[in-house]
């Protein structure tokens, strides 16, 4: 049990590792090992868990950008130009009650604050204080009906062609206590290069999990007909869905 644990930690670092992770994603073999732990990772490890705590004095106040470049289009050129104000996180699909949240009144839900280490596939960490809404609590707002299986967090990066960046979790996942819709970084407001206005952190699995400039939630039963129907743009090219650390 343990080793194959560690075969599903070690090949999900090795996944992001630029030319290296490029001949892995085509070798077959490989792809059938990494498929062969997924579930049983999930299984053990899930979110039965808390990641790691850290203290204030561990906090890297200079927290290194990961992902892709920071969106430059003229939608979220005028977002920044009104400070956020016109923003509205839109949470829809399989749930009782649509809504569309404006950035105050995110901020007036109850936060969390939370220490973790955020884990790249690159071989990089750091440490953040993260301040935001639990995703439990704006799932709680909307209430999502009994069909609901996933939420999905679409994004608005992409990859350099067109392709928006997304990132699903399972609804056991969403709920997990640290799952967090973050708005603060290191005690200020989210900048653009981090995020703003909204990411999602998961503490518990790989970085690339805890996507960035969120634009839109969906709650679904499946997300076999979204994009390549593997759950996230990297999960897309024959990374892990399941990501835990």
């Amino acid at each position: 049990m343990r080793r194959r644990l560690f075969i599903a930690s070690s090949v999900s670092a090795l996944a992001g590792c630029g030319p290296l992770s490029s001949g892995l994603s085509q070798n077959e073999q490989f792809m059938r090992v990494l498929g062969s732990v997924e579930g049983l990772n999930h299984r053990l490890i899930g979110t039965r868990g808390l990641a790691r705590g850290y203290r204030e004095r561990d906090v890297d106040r200079v927290f290194r950008v990961n992902g892709f470049a920071t969106p430059s289009d003229a939608a979220y050129a005028r977002l920044l130009a009104d400070r956020f104000e016109s923003y509205r996180l839109v949470v829809e699909g399989a749930v009782e009650r649509p809504r569309a949240f404006t950035l105050s009144q995110l901020r007036r839900m109850p936060q969390q604050t939370q220490i973790t280490r955020h884990d790249c596939v690159e071989g990089w960490s750091a440490i953040g204080k993260w301040s935001g809404v639990r995703l439990d609590d704006l799932l709680g707002a909307v209430g999502p009906r009994d069909d609901a299986r996933y939420v999905v967090f679409r994004c608005m990066d992409n990859d350099g062609a067109g392709n928006l960046y997304y990132e699903s979790l399972d609804m056991h996942q969403a709920h997990h206590p640290q799952a967090l819709l973050a708005l603060r970084l290191n005690d200020a407001p989210l900048d653009p290069d981090h995020g703003a206005p909204v990411r999602l952190r998961v503490p518990t699995q790989l970085g690339y999990k805890s996507a960035k400039w969120i634009a839109r939630i969906e709650v679904v039963g499946s997300f076999a007909r979204i994009a390549g129907g593997h759950g996230g743009y990297w999960e897309d090219q024959g990374y892990e869905w399941y990501a835990g650390i």
